[in-house]
C-alpha cells in the first residue's frame, strides 16, 4: 500500500543489514509500524504499532478478515475525512492512505492521466501484505507507551526532522532519549532517519527521490540506519 515514507523499495536490502543480529526467538518491535513495509519481511516474534488508532485498526480488521473496498469515489473520499467518527476506523484508514495522493494521510484526493483505480490498487496491495502479516501483535500507543518484551530488537521509523509539515509536534529530542535509555535497558534499537545526534553512527545508506509532495519530486534524500555509539554490537 502506497504510504508517505514507507520503505517498501528498500526494506529488504536495509534488513540485511538488521537481521543478523537478532536472535532466536527474539522479539521484533516497530513503534511505528506505518504501513508495514518492513514487519511484511520479518518472520517469528513481532510487534506492529503505530500511533494513528485508524491504521491499527485496519491492521487488525485485515487480520480478522475484513476486505477494503476496491473502489472510493471523490465524493466518499470526502464524506469520510470530514465525518471520520461516522465512519469504520479501518476504512477510514484505508481511505485516508490509499486513496489519498502520494499515501499522504487525507492529503487530497488520489487522481492519475490514466485513471489508476487507486482503491483497487489498496486493495490488492494489502491483500498480498494480509498473507506476510500473520500472528502480529498489533497495538495503538504512542512509542514512549509501548510495552516492549525485554531484550527485543527495535526498528524506528520515527517522523523525519525536516519534515514538519509532514508530521507536526513530534519531539524528536525526547525520542533520541528515549532510544538512548531502551539501549541502557538491553534492547538492540535500530532508527531510520536523515540524520541523528552525534553520539549515533549510520550503518548503512540508501538515496531516493522524495515524494513527499508535487514540488519535490525531483529532490533527493539519504535515508540512514543508525545505531547507538554506545551499544557494543
Amino acid at each position: 500500500m502506497r504510504y508517505q515514507g514507507s520503505k517498501a523499495k528498500f526494506a529488504k536490502e536495509m534488513l540485511r543489514y538488521i537481521l543478523p543480529y537478532r536472535r532466536d526467538g527474539q522479539w521484533w518491535v516497530e513503534p511505528f509500524c506505518g504501513s508495514c513495509s518492513v514487519t511484511q519481511h520479518v518472520i517469528g516474534n513481532r510487534i506492529a504499532s503505530d500511533n494513528n488508532r485508524y491504521l491499527i485498526a485496519m491492521w487488525q480488521a485485515l487480520q480478522n478478515g475484513w476486505m477494503p473496498p476496491t473502489d472510493v469515489s471523490e465524493e466518499e473520499y470526502k464524506a469520510i475525512k470530514n465525518d471520520k467518527d461516522a465512519y469504520p476506523p479501518e476504512l477510514v484508514a484505508f481511505v485516508g492512505v490509499a486513496v489519498s495522493f502520494g499515501g499522504k494521510w487525507f492529503g487530497g484526493y488520489a487522481r492519475s492521466h490514466d485513471r489508476v483505480n487507486h482503491a483497487g490498487q489498496g486493495y490488492r496491495s494489502l491483500l498480498k501484505q494480509t498473507s506476510s502479516l500473520l500472528g502480529v501483535l498489533y497495538s495503538h500507543n504512542s512509542y514512549d507507551q509501548l510495552e516492549i518484551p525485554p531484550h527485543s530488537l527495535i526498528y524506528c521509523d520515527p517522523p523525519y526532522a525536516d519534515t514538519a509539515k509532514y508530521h507536526k509536534g513530534f519531539d524528536h529530542t525526547s525520542f533520541w532519549s528515549w532510544v538512548r535509555e531502551k539501549c541502557r535497558e538491553g534492547h538492540l534499537v535500530f532508527v531510520s532517519e536523515y540524520d541523528a545526534p552525534s553520539d549515533f553512527e549510520s550503518i548503512w545508506d540508501y538515496t531516493r527521490p522524495s515524494m513527499m509532495d508535487k514540488k519535490s519530486y525531483n529532490k533527493a534524500y539519504t535515508e540512514r540506519l543508525f545505531v547507538w555509539k554506545k551499544v557494543s554490537r
